[in-house]
């Protein structure tokens, strides 16, 4: 049982928007358990989507996240959103 889904900015939301609808590489920084380091990912988003009430996003090799284990995208920290 994963924990359950804490929503991120709709600001950062659109970030990301904006990387799928240019089709722009971007790095995504993330960490899928608490108290690990972060790891990186790089690809373009495909898609971003909404399964059993959680938004995940979707890059163009396949790779899935959860939105919630996202902590930036490229240079952007999602913390810095509100």
């Amino acid at each position: 049982m994963s924990a359950p889904y804490q929503p991120i900015s709709c600001s950062f939301y659109d970030e990301l928007e904006a990387r799928a609808t240019t089709g722009q590489p971007c790095t995504l920084t993330y960490r899928t358990e608490p108290d690990t380091p972060p790891s990186t990912y790089h690809g373009i988003i495909q898609d971003l989507f909404i399964q059993d009430k959680v938004e995940y996003l979707r890059l163009a090799d396949g790779f899935e996240l959860r939105l919630d284990n996202l902590l930036a995208v490229d240079d952007k920290e999602l913390r810095n959103y509100c």
